[in-house]
């Protein structure tokens, strides 16, 4: 543990800022994880979605709620339609909007990271010029670690979120396909029953 602590301290005051982002980044990421896991449709049910569009009141969980909203009072498929653009706007919008966020600090992570690299390298150069004899090497030393140290750790915050960011966007996409199955379902029930159209 010392030597971790020595590791960080020896990064300079950039480490400071690059603790604040990974706390704000991981801390966005898996919220959003989690949201995104919570608004997911399908599982065991996903097979009898035609059956729950035929029948709502049998429907079970989230898709119940989703099948009754757009059902409900429908009097044209444009107003079917449109309670579906409603319902991605609610969902997948604020997944894109949060998703974009955190996106913007996995990239500032490294960026903050070269500026730790920058600083510790004119701390290198400022010791070169003003110190003389076997000071020097002290000098030149801790400039370099702290130029590789805030590099690493910005890499280091920023590809595990990276991968979250990936984990999420593939997530969000398997929501939306499975909307888009569900409406598709919904609109073919409506025709189906010859419910008037636009």
């Amino acid at each position: 543990m010392d030597r971790v602590l020595e590791i960080w301290q020896s990064g300079g005051w950039v480490m400071i800022p690059l603790f604040a982002l990974a706390v704000l980044l991981y801390a966005q990421a898996f919220q959003l994880l989690f949201y995104v896991q919570r608004t997911r449709l399908g599982g065991r049910g996903e097979g009898q979605w035609w059956d729950w569009v035929r029948a709502p009141e049998r429907a079970q969980g989230r898709v119940a709620d989703i099948i009754r909203y757009t059902q409900n009072d429908v009097t044209s498929e444009a107003e079917l339609r449109n309670r579906f653009d409603e319902i991605r706007g609610a969902l997948i919008s604020l997944i894109d909007r949060r998703s974009r966020f955190v996106s913007m600090l996995v990239g500032a992570a490294p960026l903050l990271g070269l500026l730790g690299t920058v600083l510790g390298m004119l701390q290198t150069f400022f010791g070169i010029s003003t110190s003389g004899g076997t000071e020097t090497a002290g000098v030149v030393a801790a400039g370099i670690s702290e130029a590789l140290v805030t590099t690493q750790t910005g890499l280091i915050i920023a590809l595990p979120g990276l991968f979250l960011v990936m984990t999420i966007n593939r997530q969000r996409q398997g929501l939306e396909a499975r909307l888009a199955r569900l409406e598709s379902l919904t609109l073919s029930h409506f025709k189906f029953a010859e419910l008037p159209a636009e």
